[in-house]
């Protein structure tokens, strides 16, 4: 199955590395891309398991689901992973 998520804190191509990297590690993922331009992530899945750990994935690197809570520290950890992924 193939889902697109439209996602908060989606800056530029740091984040979308970081994305990718942390989403492609997770087993029944595949085909991972990230629309900076339109704030989307596209992945293909296997089973809710694997969608739902994806989207606690997302969470927890600062890039919620739009229309979830973005707080301040959802904030902070989106900006931290976006440094991660520009070093990488």
């Amino acid at each position: 199955m193939k889902t697109t998520l439209l996602i908060q804190n989606l800056k530029c191509h740091g984040c979308a590395n970081t994305i990718t990297t942390k989403l492609s590690a997770i087993a029944g993922l595949g085909e991972v891309t990230v629309n900076v331009e339109e704030d989307t992530v596209s992945f293909d899945y296997v089973n809710d398991a694997a969608l739902a750990e994806a989207k606690t994935t997302l969470n927890s690197l600062g890039y919620p689901e739009a229309g979830d809570d973005n707080n301040l520290l959802d904030k902070a950890k989106s900006y931290a992973s976006c440094a991660i992924g520009r070093l990488s």
